[in-house]
């Protein structure tokens, strides 16, 4: 099939022939050099053209992402490789290496990033390095759902059984039972609701098994016994499709392979292929840092206090405009995390306890049972026991201990010195007493608190009398005798 290219640009000699052919005889002798360097100046425009289109088409070289996962997966690994993905795809990219070390992570996350793998139009090639390395847990499914799962010597994968609700199986052995009927019975669960966790665990990772037909059995295995394997040992077992040393190994590998997209099948082309570290921007890193359960438990307790202080003194603008922004973060982080609502309510009770015992004398019975409160809603706050998502638990008691000094000793201490009686000022010279300086009936002098006042009495007083001070006009006291000299 010709170029459209060429065939216009034969069109467009043919008609310059034509077009020449019809000139008169007289003024073709005229135009013949015209016509000349006209034909070959087209001639020349057409042949770089076409060069210049063939020499772009054979120095193009195809391109890949290079993504990089360590730690626990969490809400900000999912939005790395979501972003990752749209970009790869935005751009064409011949295909997505994700190079990956992790224990494991959440469960949300995990299957988010499961989804966005499987509806990618770019193939997505894991790779569990450098050595040393590990994809344990939520690893292991990532591993399972790529299109290409590749593992570096000295690697190894599996002990995917969730944890998120108290731990792994029981597998220990009965030694009670023959060895024969241990090896057919399998591992007893905890509990019926753990039982339905793995269950539904290892349904997932079996679909995705026979989706990129790989050892469903195996992959079973690894939910229900928490089995783990090497790099050498899962290639034998089709686990895994390639053992590579280091990356420029595997894209070595990988060229010519055929891949199954949402679109159809693709043959990777690797060779001379650039490869384009992606890093995550400034809206991952920011999702990965208020996402730490610590953080997020800080900011918390920051917004409470901020509130707290903002009703308590109307007007003071900042603790209350900081209070907002910090609780509003950590709302969002907790609607990120699996978050224990049974905890929150723990931690706002033993807030109200803690409180409630610098109003009512109770002898501490509220701000112990506050500060117990307030420990056990942070300890079970974060609804998973895997490493990486929990609560320190020395963060835990200090902010407890400083809750409980904040809340009982300082705002008791606040209550106490309200109810004080007042010491200066008109309302304490109404409670005061003082001494006749001179007899006088009607109108004369006082000394109160080492002052000389003007009085008045219905009274006649003598002096050195003692009175009782009952009003104010002014400068002028009315005054009284008191109890002790009627």
């Amino acid at each position: 099939m010709l170029h459209p290219l060429k065939v216009s640009g034969s069109r467009l000699i043919k008609s310059l022939d034509y077009t020449f052919a019809g000139i008169t005889m007289s003024q073709r002798s005229l135009n013949i050099v015209e016509w000349i360097v006209a034909r070959y100046t087209l001639s020349l425009f057409l042949f770089l053209c076409f060069s210049s289109t063939g020499l772009y088409a054979e120095t193009q070289s195809p391109k890949a992402l290079l993504l990089e996962v360590t730690g626990t997966i969490g809400p900000a690994t999912a939005d790395y490789l979501d972003r990752a993905l749209s970009k790869a795809e935005s751009e064409s990219a011949e295909l997505v290496l994700l190079q990956m070390d992790t224990p494991g992570g959440l469960d949300t996350s995990m299957r988010a990033i499961i989804k966005r793998i499987i509806a990618s139009q770019v193939p997505v090639v894991t790779y569990v390095a450098p050595s040393g390395a590990r994809a344990a847990s939520a690893g292991t499914y990532i591993l399972y759902a790529s299109h290409f799962a590749a593992m570096a010597p000295a690697t190894n994968l599996g002990a995917a059984t969730p944890v998120a609700l108290g731990g792994t199986p029981n597998t220990s052995p009965d030694k009670s039972k023959a060895k024969d009927e241990q090896e057919s019975t399998p591992p007893p669960t905890t509990d019926a609701k753990n039982s339905k966790t793995i269950n539904d665990a290892a349904a997932y990772i079996r679909s995705l098994a026979k989706l990129r037909n790989r050892n469903a059995d195996w992959a079973e295995k690894a939910v229900r016994e928490a089995a783990s394997l090497s790099a050498e040992e899962a290639l034998q077992l089709g686990v895994i499709d390639l053992v590579a040393a280091d990356i420029n190994s595997l894209l070595t590998e990988l060229n010519g392979k055929q891949v199954q997209l949402p679109l159809g099948k693709k043959s990777l082309n690797t060779q001379g292929i650039i490869l384009e570290k992606h890093l995550p921007d400034w809206q991952s890193q920011l999702l990965s840092i208020i996402s730490n359960p610590n953080l997020a438990y800080i900011l918390m307790l920051v917004g409470i206090y901020g509130l707290i202080y903002e009703f308590a003194n109307p007007g003071s603008v900042v603790p209350g405009t900081v209070g907002a922004i910090a609780l509003l973060l950590a709302l969002y982080a907790f609607h990120l995390l699996p978050i224990n609502y049974a905890g929150v309510a723990l931690i706002l009770l033993g807030f109200a306890l803690m409180a409630a015992e610098a109003f009512v004398p109770s002898f501490g019975a509220l701000g112990i049972g506050g500060v117990a409160a307030f420990i056990i809603g942070s300890l079970i706050l974060i609804d998973t026991d895997q490493a990486g998502y929990g609560l320190s638990l020395p963060l835990i008691l200090a902010v407890a201990a400083s809750s409980a000094f904040i809340m009982i000793f300082v705002i008791g201490m606040a209550i106490k010195s309200r109810n004080r009686p007042v010491v200066s000022g008109r309302e304490e010279m109404l409670t005061s007493e003082g001494v006749v300086v001179d007899d006088f009936s009607g109108e004369g002098d006082i000394r109160v608190h080492g002052e000389i006042w003007r009085a008045q009495s219905t009274h006649p007083l003598k002096k050195d009398q003692r009175v009782e001070i009952t009003g104010r006009e002014g400068m002028i006291l009315k005054v009284m005798p008191t109890d002790k000299e009627k």
